[in-house]
């Protein structure tokens, strides 16, 4: 497979502040892509200019092969976007919602409701598609939202900060919509969130910091690349954990010590073995790369 997303080299300017510096990376076909920074990272601005929607100062962008300069309609057609904020219309039903988008593409008559058919039995909206879009719930819209970007099956779906604020039951259902989609279809995932439990799931991740790339790998490469391993040590006693000579985190009913990597872990535990009687091991978590990384928790919101 080769790749859906090619940067190199991309910069933007709001007049004295850079947005973005410098960027150079690439998304392959059929990956799910995290995309992490704080507010004001240059997120957005990045998402912005890969749909064409923003200009860019330098760099060069393509997607599925076409320059985004060159090839803007070719590159918008290739691309579905699920936005922090819905872009559909409160007073319209859900199907004339749907409808009013799929004939921007040129889906209309049989073929439109052959897709919506399609797309009610994968999001369960058979019960939504004559309700007025205002009087939905939060879970509701966004399952709306996901079906107006995948109206037209595109190859890649962006999906910025797409389940901030759903119950768990709606945020289970999409990310198994947009598996399947991915295993059925080969379908491209570019994700932007602050729920590192979702990052973790991605194939390979950018954190983005004012601008720039401050790290980038798969989620095991930058645990092992930034986090320790956590050992948590059950029925033991503050005594024999200040034997062992490192700094220890109390818990409610234990205690916590990080080490660098698994193997120091093995050579701790092997040289007590009397402190280690109930214990477990667990590698740091994308939270902890993130804070180690950029110095700071991932918070949500808008940015740029």
């Amino acid at each position: 497979m080769g790749n859906m997303i090619d940067i190199r080299g991309l910069c933007k300017a709001y007049g004295d502040i850079q947005a973005v510096h410098d960027l150079t990376f690439s998304v392959r076909e059929g990956e799910l892509f995290a995309f992490l920074g704080e507010n004001g990272a240059g997120k957005s601005t990045t998402i912005n200019i890969i749909c064409t929607a923003l200009s860019k100062d330098s760099g060069t962008v393509s997607v599925c092969g076409a320059d985004i300069d060159r090839e803007p309609e070719r590159v918008r057609k290739a691309i579905g976007v699920v936005y922090q904020g819905s872009r559909l219309d409160g007073p319209l039903s859900v199907w004339d919602n749907l409808e009013s988008r799929a004939a921007l593409y040129g889906i209309t008559g049989a073929e439109f409701r052959a897709r919506v058919s399609e797309l009610s039995e994968r999001l369960e909206l058979r019960d939504l598609l004559r309700r007025p879009l205002r009087k939905l719930s939060g879970g509701q819209r966004r399952r709306i939202d996901i079906a107006r970007a995948l109206l037209h099956r595109p190859r890649l779906l962006i999906l910025d900060e797409p389940t901030t604020g759903l119950d768990p039951q709606t945020r289970k259902l999409l990310w198994q919509v947009v598996e399947d989609l991915r295993r059925e279809e080969g379908l491209t995932v570019f994700l932007t969130t602050h729920y590192m439990e979702e990052a973790a799931e991605a194939d390979s991740v950018i954190i983005l910091d004012h601008g720039r790339i401050a790290a980038e790998g798969s989620p095991l490469e930058l645990k092992n690349a930034w986090t320790g391993d956590h050992i948590t040590l059950y029925n033991t006693t503050a005594e024999e954990v200040a034997g062992l000579g490192l700094p220890a985190e109390k818990l409610r009913d234990a205690f916590r010590i990080t080490v660098p990597d698994t193997a120091a872990a093995t050579k701790l535990i092997l040289s007590h073995p009397e402190v280690f009687r109930d214990y477990e091991i667990t590698k740091g978590c994308m939270d902890d790369v993130f804070l180690n990384v950029t110095g700071r928790k991932l918070e949500g919101g808008e940015e740029k």
